[in-house]
């Protein structure tokens, strides 16, 4: 266990570190506070939600105060913490997208498909056990739908390409968006200067391409000034964020492509490609960090985007 880690980014906008894998600067819990009342944005794992409460409390807030849970989609690294989290918010509702609602109140096919990328027993140590959240206390926040959080509106966009039960939420008064994945990943260790690097996650088992890129072209519609990112917190440098991602999802499927008859071996090329690239992203934008450092830092985001890359490669053309 670690100590609270507790970013405050002004607007009522703050970010718990949620230690996933027990690792800080990995996953954020962003909370949105008005007037009292708060919205927890995803929730990270089962460990996670002792850091949120410990949050509240320096925040001078109660578990009463919680009106909203909100997961950006159901992959257990953001909602595996959702059902405890809502057993100690008493006044809270579940808002989630409605391709991940079921989800939410039956666990039991997300644990599985869970246990395929990680295997039983890692699952059961990194989550815990997943807790169902009882079906009149969830909320389905279609495209456009528009949640009050005291007199501050929430504005739900749906938003796939990283998964079709993914919505990101735009929050007006700021100029803020909470992006989940749908904008890329951003470790605050690679930063350089005051300059950010955002790669795309292309986790299984639903990566789409051009919805992705929609998507991105969705968010940077609104002119956004900042967004927050679950992996991890706040970026501000967004149209060169955008035009990385683009590139950088064209640079995947183009690896992908080019190793799709590979066979059995097209998994760790896919891998060993995906490596070479951040590490010339990076070091061409001037991040100085070294390519050991890098590799080992994105490892996992590797493995996971190399899987998904795999299974969009598997999947019957439409």
């Amino acid at each position: 266990m670690g100590h609270l880690i507790l970013h405050q980014f002004g607007h009522g906008i703050a970010a718990v570190d949620a230690f996933y894998h027990g690792r800080p600067g990995h996953s954020a819990i962003h909370l949105l506070v008005e007037n009292g009342r708060a919205a927890v944005i995803d929730t990270g794992t089962n460990h996670s939600i002792p850091y949120l409460l410990e949050a509240l409390e320096t925040l001078k807030l109660t578990p009463e105060n919680v009106a909203y849970v909100i997961v950006t989609h159901v992959h257990l690294d953001h909602a595996g913490g959702a059902g405890m989290a809502m057993k100690r918010f008493p006044n809270a509702r579940l808002v989630v997208h409605p391709r991940g609602a079921r989800h939410m109140a039956d666990p039991g096919k997300l644990i599985a498909g869970t246990i395929g990328v990680y295997g039983e027993e890692k699952t059961r140590h990194i989550y815990g056990e997943i807790l169902p959240v009882p079906a009149k206390r969830i909320i389905e926040a279609g495209d456009n739908f528009a949640l009050d959080l005291d007199g501050r509106t929430l504005r739900f966009l749906d938003t796939p390409g990283h998964a079709r039960h993914h919505f990101c939420i735009w929050d007006e008064a700021s100029r803020s968006l909470f992006t989940g994945d749908s904008f890329g990943i951003s470790y605050r260790e690679l930063d350089s200067d005051g300059k950010e690097f955002i790669i795309p996650t292309t986790t299984p088992v639903q990566f789409e391409p051009a919805a992705a890129h929609a998507t991105i072209d969705r968010l940077m519609a609104l002119k956004p000034a900042r967004a927050y990112l679950t992996h991890f917190g706040e970026v501000t440098q967004l149209e060169r964020h955008a035009a990385d991602l683009h590139a950088l999802l064209d640079a995947y499927v183009a690896i992908a492509e080019s190793l799709r008859s590979t066979g059995e071996a097209r998994h760790e090329a896919i891998k060993a490609q995906l490596g070479e690239l951040f590490v010339a992203h990076l070091t061409r934008n001037g991040c100085h960090a070294g390519r050991e450092f890098i590799l080992d830092l994105l490892a996992w985001d590797v493995e996971l985007n190399a899987q998904g890359l795999g299974v969009w490669l598997d999947r019957p053309a439409a």
